[in-house]
């Protein structure tokens, strides 16, 4: 008897998402090339789509699968197969065969021929009826099989298009963190060139030169880091689009004005409709419980019927002697399994746990989509009210460098002070790109938990 679990997680599921107000707007139904509004992305995302190795395996996987579901269907007709075999056979003189072919004549005074010659040629159908339905059965859990991986395939389509966004907008923040070191090496020289001349006029100490020189070599030593980082991120995107090394097309200048998109949730059930791996594991477990009615089934009776219609002789020119030559068979077996019925229970029992496993897979997968989602809303709304605080802080300590670099060239601050608010600043700014590239990313992410993407 197959084992009964009820589905707690998806009759439980919450009304709406923590801290969210209940509405039936989502996000995740609007179509990507709506979604994304960058030209250069859009161009990137359209190639992955026809290029992707990875989407290029799974679609077939879809393939494998519908000739499943084709093999099943198949089934349920009669096999029909042409014949034809030709042969001789030596009986033993003091057997019942050799002592009845020895006294038959097949004309009058033509004796049986010795060794009998065979030459048969006709159609051979074999034919399983399907009496318990367990081959429509078999058939039903290869169709819903092949359904789940078409749901595979637009969980692919999604992640891949929400991997190549975030990807692209990672480059852009790196394109915008090396502006960022080049503007402040290009503070770190000047400031390098009024130490070497304070110097000279005895109003600062080799100390302080060094000390501008070694943050100038520092700073080099990070531009050239970030290059590696952006030739890495290129390269990434290539292997997602299927393609060998090149430069990537995008426009970085307009990267830090950028708005985050504003998302609507919906309400969690949506969830259940929109998210192709929840439908996928959904179908899986339909597939699993079709599984064990068909296990179960085998312990029942098979009917089959074997039937045979053709021509016969034992010379091929009496072949064509007729009605004479003409041979059949016509047979209908009834047999099920009586003892050593253990092979059959080890295939029911693991059917059974099959169907388990698949309700559980099920079961995490909207656990998993609704806790991403919940995490999700919650990051980017924490990170907005982080962004406009680095923007604060960035601007003030931008204020501070020009203060900063003034009273050092009248020497009424020191150089340490000059190095502390340039470093700051950098910091400052470093961060608030990482933060907008964070906000970014998360509202793509969000995009793809909610099953946007694949439509």
């Amino acid at each position: 008897m197959a084992t009964k679990i009820a589905d707690q997680v998806k009759e439980t599921i919450p009304q709406n998402f923590d801290n969210q107000t209940t509405s039936e707007n989502n996000s995740g139904i609007i179509p990507w090339k709506e979604f994304f509004t960058d030209p250069n992305l859009v161009k990137l995302i359209d190639e992955a789509l026809k290029n992707n190795q990875e989407l290029l395996i799974t679609l077939q996987q879809i393939e494998i699968a519908k000739s499943d579901v084709m093999y099943k269907n198949g089934k349920l007709s009669p096999t029909v197969v042409a014949k034809l075999g030709a042969g001789v056979n030596k009986a033993g003189r003091y057997t019942s065969e050799g002592a009845g072919d020895a006294t038959t004549e097949i004309e009058p005074g033509r004796e049986m021929p010795d060794p009998l010659g065979n030459f048969e040629g006709g159609l051979v159908a074999n034919w399983e009826i399907d009496i318990w339905h367990k081959l429509r059965t078999e058939k039903k859990a290869a169709v819903a099989h092949y359904l789940s991986t078409v749901e595979g395939k637009n969980f692919v389509l999604s992640s891949l298009i929400a991997e190549v966004a975030d990807n692209y907008y990672e480059l852009l923040s790196l394109d915008n963190q090396l502006d960022i070191i080049h503007q402040y090496m290009d503070l770190q020289k000047k400031a390098l060139e009024v130490a070497k001349i304070q110097k000279q006029a005895m109003a600062a100490t080799e100390l302080a030169v060094k000390k501008f020189e070694a943050e100038l070599a520092k700073s080099s030593a990070t531009e050239y880091d970030l290059k590696q980082q952006i030739t890495e991120k290129e390269n990434q995107i290539n292997a997602l689009l299927g393609r060998y090394p090149q430069s990537i097309v995008r426009t970085k200048e307009s990267f830090m004005s950028i708005v985050p998109q504003t998302i609507y949730t919906g309400i969690p059930s949506q969830l259940l409709a929109n998210r192709p791996d929840i439908k996928q594991a959904e179908l899986e477990l339909e597939s699993a419980k079709l599984d064990v009615e068909a296990a179960r089934k085998e312990f029942y009776p098979s009917l089959e019927i074997n039937a045979t219609l053709g021509l016969e002789a034992f010379n091929p020119s009496y072949l064509v002697k007729l009605p004479e030559s003409i041979a059949f068979n016509l047979v209908g077996e009834l047999a099920g399994p009586l003892i050593n019925k253990s092979a059959i229970k080890a295939q029911f029992k693991t059917a059974d746990a099959r169907q388990i496993q698949a309700l559980y897979e099920y079961d995490k997968t909207i656990l998993d989509a609704y806790i991403d989602v919940s995490n999700l809303m919650s990051k980017i709304k924490n990170l907005d009210k982080y962004y406009e605080l680095k923007a604060q802080e960035s601007k003030a300590l931008d204020d501070g460098i020009g203060i900063a670099n003034q009273l050092f060239r009248n020497s009424r601050a020191d150089y340490l002070e000059v190095l502390m608010n340039q470093r700051d600043a950098l910091d400052a700014k470093m961060e608030l790109i990482e933060a907008k590239e964070r906000q970014l990313s998360t509202v793509v992410n969000i995009y793809k938990s909610l099953g946007g993407g694949w439509k």
